[in-house]
């Protein structure tokens, strides 16, 4: 599931969204506004021996989001 950037062109927030395959269309989580435009970002890749030794985080437990464990859309 591709995550992309976007940025709301009516308040000017910048924020990510997560796509699945039903998804609907993306909104501005401040003002829900739908004139979005896409950001030019790069992406990561872990491969080779890295990957099968990297411990990922569980989902929503340290995510970092600032109202804490479970605030995040990625739950």
């Amino acid at each position: 599931m591709p995550i992309f950037e976007d940025s709301c062109n009516s308040c000017g927030k910048e924020f990510e969204t997560l796509v699945r395959g039903s998804s609907p269309a993306p909104e501005c989580p401040a003002c829900h506004g739908t004139e979005l435009q896409k950001k030019l970002s790069a992406f990561a890749a872990i491969t080779g021996s890295a990957a099968t030794q990297m411990e990922m985080p569980g989902s929503c437990q340290s995510c970092g989001h600032p109202d804490g464990p479970g605030a995040c859309q990625f739950n």
